[in-house]
């Protein structure tokens, strides 16, 4: 009988963060460099090529449990400057699929997260990176800008 042993770094390549399934609703710790991860609720695919709305509820969870950079959209649908960020983090999240983990938070619906991280104006884009706020970009600011403030993030 052969024994398999892992190293500590087996998984090391994998892109572990947690997902809201778009269907049923339901958080799932998935690789986002493995394609569309099933949801463990109701096992559909969830796409993980665009940023990921996210709530009160979740935030913090997936913040903290996300072994990628997440940088969070703090928008509101009314805002004209957000409503330009919009394709640049589309963007961005297709061009850095499985090395940093975007979620967009509307402040008017979810305003707790917003008021602990002293959002005192949208669109404002916060990082974090091993659960802990990395870089802040308030206001809309073209991609290579963005990238900018991200680099030490994205490392």
């Amino acid at each position: 009988m052969t024994q398999t042993t892992h190293s500590p770094d087996a998984h090391a390549h994998q892109a572990l963060g947690v997902v809201r399934c778009p269907f049923c609703g339901a958080l799932t710790g998935a690789d986002l460099n493995a394609g569309a991860p099933s949801c463990s609720g109701c096992g559909k695919p969830v796409l993980i090529d665009r940023p990921m709305p996210v709530s009160d509820d979740d935030f913090h969870r997936i913040v903290r449990e996300s072994k990628l950079p997440v940088l969070v959209d703090f928008y509101a649908d009314w805002c004209g400057p957000c409503r330009m960020m919009a394709p640049v983090l589309d963007d961005m999240a297709r061009e850095y699929k499985g090395r940093l983990q975007i979620l967009k938070l509307d402040t008017d619906r979810f305003p707790e997260v917003s008021a602990g991280l002293g959002i005192r104006g949208i669109p404002t884009m916060i990082a974090f990176k091993d659960g802990q706020e990395a870089a802040r970009i308030v206001g809309a600011a073209p991609k290579a800008m963005l990238l900018d403030q991200l680099k030490d993030v994205l490392k």
